[in-house]
C-alpha cells in the first residue's frame, strides 16, 4: 500500500463560473427557491488522504433550502472515477454518456441528507454498495473522504438539483414549466445543471457525451510494476552474490 499512497498525488481542476444552467437554457424551481450559484460548481480537487481518497468540490455558494441537518440540500453532486480501460460507459440516469476509452468504475454521490459509493465489478455485473463516505461543508466546499484506493484517476463531475419528492433525490429536467420543476428545451435534456469541464464546452447539454477530467494511472498495474522491479533488484543481488562467492 505504500507504494499507492507514493503514487497518488493531488489533483486540482477548475471550472468556470455562471454555467450552472444546462445548455444555458435551464429554469431551475422557484419552490423551494435555488440560486445559481449553489448549484455552480467552481472546482476540483482530489487526493490521497490514509487509505482512501479526499475529494474536494468547490460550489458558488452553499444552500440549505429544504432545511438538511448537514447545512447543504440545494443539490445532489456526482462524482465518477475513472481506474483503468474498463467500466461504466453512462452516467448513471443522468442521460450522459462518457466519451474515450473505458468508463467508471467508482462513483459517490453526495446530497444534504447523505452519502453514498458504489463500485462496478470488472465482470460486468451490477455495482456493489460500499461504506457511506463521509461529508462536511467547508466555506463554500464539500469535503468528501470515499474509501476509494488511493491513486491518479480520470473523473467526471457533475452537480444536479436536488428533490425530496424523485426516488433518487435528484430532479430531472422537464419541458412543462411550474414552481417546483426544472423546465428545459427538450425532454431528453441531461440532468445535471452542472459538470466539471475547465474549457466549458456545452457539447456535453447539446451532444450528450461528457470528457473525463485528470489522468488514469490504475494502482494495481503500479503494484505489478514495483513487484516486478522488486524481483529483479533480488535476482541482480543474488547473482552478485554468486559472483562474488570465492
Amino acid at each position: 500500500m505504500s507504494l499507492l499512497l507514493l503514487t497518488a498525488a493531488l489533483v486540482s481542476f477548475p471550472d468556470p463560473a455562471g454555467d450552472a444552467r444546462g445548455d444555458g437554457g435551464y429554469l431551475l424551481p422557484t419552490r423551494p427557491a435555488v440560486s445559481e450559484d449553489a448549484l455552480d460548481l467552481r472546482g476540483f480537487r482530489a487526493e490521497p488522504q490514509g487509505q482512501e481518497m479526499r475529494f474536494t468540490v468547490e460550489l458558488g455558494r452553499i444552500e440549505n433550502p429544504w432545511g438538511a441537518p448537514s447545512g447543504f440540500s440545494a443539490g445532489v453532486t456526482d462524482i465518477f472515477v475513472k481506474t483503468g480501460v474498463g467500466g461504466v460507459r453512462t452516467l448513471d440516469h443522468l442521460r450522459l454518456n462518457v466519451t474515450g476509452t473505458g468508463g467508471w468504475t467508482y462513483h459517490v454521490r453526495v446530497t444534504g441528507f447523505g452519502a453514498s459509493l458504489r463500485r462496478a465489478p470488472e465482470d460486468g455485473g451490477p455495482p456493489t454498495t460500499l461504506t457511506a463516505p463521509t461529508v462536511r461543508v467547508e466555506g463554500t466546499g464539500l469535503v468528501i473522504d470515499a474509501a476509494v484506493p488511493p491513486g491518479d484517476y480520470g473523473y467526471w463531475v457533475t452537480s444536479s438539483v436536488y428533490s425530496p419528492l424523485t426516488p433518487d433525490g435528484v430532479l430531472r429536467p422537464v419541458t412543462t414549466p411550474g414552481p417546483t420543476a426544472l423546465q428545459a428545451g427538450r425532454a431528453d435534456a441531461p440532468v445535471p445543471v452542472d459538470v466539471l469541464l475547465p474549457s466549458g464546452d456545452p457539447a456535453p447539454f447539446t451532444q450528450g457525451t461528457l470528457a473525463p477530467v485528470g489522468t488514469t494511472r490504475d494502482p494495481r498495474t503500479l503494484l505489478l510494476l514495483g513487484l516486478g522491479g522488486l524481483g529483479l533488484l533480488t535476482v541482480g543481488i543474488a547473482t552478485v552474490a554468486v559472483w562474488r562467492r570465492p
